[in-house]
């Protein structure tokens, strides 16, 4: 999960309607004026769109056909685009079938997370109540919900769905994992660790051991999280597990600073999926890190021109930037500014991603704004840095600095994390506290940024001349 996203996490990639037809490449200048410019006319359209693709309360509206219902089992496990398209037609002839009405949903929640297409939250929401009216607290629906609340960043929401569909079924997949979801991003660790125990006792699973892995990572013990995620990679027997725990583990190798183990785990990863988002884009951060910008450069591109996702808008923008091609850098930035706008119409809490990419790339008062709103939420290892690096870019480095420090309290260990620390303790006037904290971000993860670890050396250097 890392949304962390966040996120994000464990779900598979579901497309609603098939791909798209070919069309002439388009320049990222005139996607920056069409995003920026249409963003809620575009969220807008998707809405509608996704009533004509079986969402709504109109059952005229499904594909018909003769083709069975399709379960939440073989949508892990199959053809994605083409199992929605069945789930469609069956519910045209079947529309009183709350459990598809349920896979369905979830079936636009994960393809959400995995194309980018915030548009498909209405019609989650839409089609797991119908699932709802159709048999009042059904699990599958309520745990569905569940997700949908955690893919919106609402978690207190995503908390409630998950209880009362576990008092429903207390062995639901879905729910146990949800669950776990919320309670991370709320902050709430140590209930998160017991929740993740708990679900390894009920359901053991990729899902669950994914999740296991995290806990654990955010307090510090990534030998843990490593062994935990490695089991579940043996484990792994499809290609969209395959895809999502080798990614995990490159993300986590990365992390460690472990370049060649990560793009390992990456070329793992894009073997099962080669259009793995996750796995592109952090195969091109490890590519960057390794000292091959340009090989991360071309990686991204068409990445970004298919699915203009925030992470892999704010690498590439850096990547440029940090090559000199500021013009090309800002088209990325603003790309950002427009998804978050799509997303916030379609019911998603886009204020941590606000607040991270405008801190370095937009609006610094909009960036604090947002931050200030997140904390308010739920209080993360992930919120605390946030705040404290909004307060550092608006120059208020003595109320920033309790922030920085709450973010590393559990022992979480991220070069980011310590580098906005050591900014903020360095800006504050603490140089010794600085020191520690920039020399342990470039030790863990030297190229943790294409702009900040060149940032952190600056800033180290300058505090040894000082000595």
């Amino acid at each position: 999960m890392h949304d962390h996203e966040g996120r994000d996490d464990a779900g598979r990639d579901i497309a609603a309607s098939g791909p798209a037809p070919a069309r002439a490449p388009e320049s990222f200048r005139r996607r920056v004026v069409r995003y920026t410019a249409c963003a809620a006319a575009l969220a807008v359209a998707f809405t509608g769109f996704a009533v004509a693709l079986g969402a709504g309360e109109d059952e005229r509206t499904v594909i018909t056909s003769t083709s069975p219902g399709v379960s939440a089992a073989q949508l892990a496990g199959g053809d994605l685009d083409t199992a929605v398209t069945a789930l469609q037609a069956h519910l045209r002839e079947q529309p009183k079938d709350f459990g598809s009405w349920s896979t369905l949903g979830l079936a636009y929640v994960e393809q959400a997370r995995t194309k980018g297409d915030p548009s498909r939250y209405p019609q989650a929401e839409k089609a797991l109540k119908r699932s709802l009216k159709l048999r009042p607290d059904n699990d599958p629906a309520l745990a569905g919900l569940a997700a949908l609340a955690a893919a919106r960043h609402e978690f207190e929401d995503a908390l409630r769905y998950a209880d009362r569909a576990l008092k429903e079924n207390p062995y639901s997949e879905r729910a146990l994992c949800s669950r776990i979801d919320a309670l991370v991003e709320l902050g709430r660790y140590d209930e998160a660790l017991k929740a993740a125990q708990l679900a390894d006792t009920r359901r053991p699973g990729i899902p669950v051991f994914t999740r296991y892995a995290y806990v654990y990572e955010l307090r510090g013990d990534v030998k843990t999280a490593r062994r935990v995620l490695e089991q579940a990679l043996n484990s792994s027997v499809t290609r969209g597990d395959i895809a999502y725990v080798a990614s995990q583990l490159g993300q986590l190798a990365w992390k460690q600073g472990d370049y060649k183990t990560s793009l390992d785990h990456y070329a793992r990863a894009l073997g099962a999926d080669d259009t793995y988002l996750p796995a592109l884009e952090g195969r091109a951060r490890a590519q960057a890190a390794s000292g091959d910008e340009g090989k991360a450069i071309r990686g991204l591109e068409p990445v970004v021109a298919t699915y203009p996702l925030p992470g892999p808008l704010v690498v590439l923008g850096e990547l440029y930037e940090a090559k000199g091609d500021k013009a090309a850098a800002r088209e990325q930035y603003a790309l950002v500014d427009a998804y978050t706008a799509i997303a916030r119409v379609n019911g998603v809490n886009a204020d941590l991603d606000t607040a991270m990419a405008a801190a370095d790339h937009g609006d610094k008062k909009a960036a604090l704004r947002a931050a200030e709103a997140e904390w308010k939420r739920r209080e993360t290892v992930h919120t605390a840095d946030a705040l404290a690096w909004a307060l550092h870019v608006n120059g208020r480095d003595d109320e920033a600095l309790p922030y920085a420090r709450r973010a590393t309290r559990t022992g979480y260990q991220d070069a980011t994390v310590l580098y906005h620390r050591g900014m903020v303790e360095y800006a504050a006037g603490d140089k010794k506290e600085a020191r520690a904290s920039l020399k342990a971000a470039l030790d863990l993860n030297p190229g943790f940024s294409p702009l900040g670890a060149a940032e952190a050396r600056r800033t180290l250097k300058a505090l040894e001349a000082a000595k």
